[in-house]
């Protein structure tokens, strides 16, 4: 015997969000006629972070999880008097229809010491025999209703230094981004004013970071990873520059999770000028990486783009 389980898609990215409709079939193989007791599809969804700290010579782990659903539907035909159905040789198709939950659930996801997971299980119950199992995950995107508000502020930095070893002056920039929000794909315009009024040449550099935080029994470990990393040309002394840079936010780029007890997936763009023989100054700015999204998801985001903003060094 074979059991399958197949997901049908209802978009291109083959993602699936809350209040979602998930359709597929569970796909039996027999190769003898045989009766089946039950047929059932389950639909769960769950976080889990796990690591270990060394303390001196012992070693600690820290874990925990957290359990957002579990739904199981029967989709097997009534067609004996004790419930029972019986397959003749081959392969048969059973369609399920599952309803995901509407509420606030955080995106698929997995990380350096803990994942957010949904998944597919399916089960075959025959007399005397142990239960036949299949499972397959989907993937689960948060709509970003509750980052909105948060999305559509502006952010704006302001950072000088003096400029004394071997070398004499101040550096400074003000940096400006119209919104915190960017979908995956999206172009990032890093505005702003960059001041190079010491003696040495400065090389502004511009960083995209991603902040992964997971927290068990009052412990917390962090793991931080750069998505994107460019430079500009170096600025040389008593120059001065506007600042345009374009960066593009990642395909692949988990989004923002904030929504989760025991992880948060948090971004942020640091600026920094850097310079010889001199600590270097820095701007680090919030960001929230929003899934690429259409339909309605993209209408909301439409309907909370910022007014234009005219920007005044």
């Amino acid at each position: 015997m074979k059991l399958t389980v197949e997901c049908n898609a209802i978009n291109e990215r083959n993602t699936f969000s809350n209040g979602d409709v998930l359709t597929g079939q569970l796909i039996v193989e027999v190769s003898k006629k045989t009766t089946i007791k039950s047929l059932t599809i389950k639909a769960k969804g769950k976080a889990s972070v796990a690591w270990t700290e060394t303390h001196g010579e012992q070693q600690v782990t820290y874990w925990d999880e957290e359990k957002y659903f579990s739904q199981t539907e029967s989709i097997l035909p009534n067609e004996n008097s004790n419930g029972s159905f019986t397959l003749s040789p081959g392969r048969h198709t059973f369609p399920f229809v599952v309803q995901l939950p509407s509420n606030d659930l955080p995106s698929s996801f997995k990380g350096e010491s803990g994942k957010v997971k949904y998944h597919l299980l399916a089960q075959l119950s025959r007399s005397l025999r142990v239960p036949s199992k299949a499972k397959t995950e989907f993937a689960f995107v948060s709509r970003p209703d509750a980052l909105l508000p948060v999305a559509m502020a502006p952010q704006y930095g302001v950072k000088d230094r003096n400029v004394t070893f071997f070398a004499s002056g101040n550096i400074s920039m003000n940096i400006f981004l119209e919104k915190t929000g960017y979908q995956q794909g999206e172009h990032l315009i890093v505005k702003g004013e960059i001041v190079n009024s010491s003696t040495r040449k400065i090389v502004p550099k511009y960083i995209i970071y991603q902040k992964q935080s997971f927290f068990a029994q009052g412990n917390r470990t962090v793991h931080t990873s750069n998505i994107v990393k460019e430079k500009d040309a170096a600025l040389s002394s008593s120059t001065r520059q506007t600042v345009s840079k374009i960066l593009t936010v990642p395909w692949g780029a988990t989004p923002t999770i904030l929504n989760c007890r025991i992880l948060k997936v948090e971004y942020r763009l640091k600026v920094i000028l850097d310079v010889s023989f001199t600590k270097n100054p820095e701007i680090k700015l919030p960001l929230v990486i929003l899934p690429a999204c259409d339909g309605a998801m993209a209408k909301a985001l439409e309907a909370c783009q910022p007014q234009k903003t005219n920007y005044v060094h």
